[in-house]
């Protein structure tokens, strides 16, 4: 009888997360409230540890992955209000914050933005990592950032 054993070796966790070229410009990234809200980032969100992203990483910027190849969560500070963002928009307060879900063309994926504080903070995550993300980042915003009353767009037309 022949015994034999391999050992696949899965990259997928140490391999940097690549973030789109295509990203949303972030013109408040360098700013303090980005640098204090990175500095308070935890190194997991659940089961979803930090992971290193990919050369070169955009500022204001943090990535968590799991190790069994699910998609990476992605936080990014700094960004423009949405468009979407207009006067009436839902809300979800979690934490003691107040998050709008932007459209993603991704259906594996949901946006979340923080609309209450000074910078915008989007967090991207894959639909079925559950509630503690959101929750855990709306945590370190709450200790890193002071709330604002939001600013959304005027409705148009």
């Amino acid at each position: 009888m022949i015994i034999a054993a391999a050992r696949i070796d899965d990259h997928r966790s140490t391999d940097p997360v690549r973030l789109p070229t295509n990203q949303a410009a972030a013109p408040a990234a360098p700013s303090p409230e980005c640098t204090s809200l990175l500095a308070a980032m935890p190194d997991e969100l659940g089961d979803y540890p930090t992971a290193r992203i990919a050369e070169p990483v955009p500022p204001g910027t943090h990535a968590w992955r799991r190790s069994d190849g699910t998609a990476p969560i992605v936080l990014r500070c700094g960004l423009d209000r949405p468009p979407e963002f207009t006067v009436g928009a839902a809300l979800q307060q979690v934490d003691g914050v107040l998050w709008f879900e932007a459209a993603n063309p991704d259906p594996t994926t949901s946006t979340w933005y923080a609309v209450d504080r000074a910078v915008y903070v989007t967090l991207s995550l894959p639909r079925d990592a559950g509630p503690t993300p959101l929750q855990v980042v709306a945590e370190a915003i709450t200790a890193a950032l002071p709330a604002r009353p939001i600013d959304p767009a005027p409705v148009p037309g």
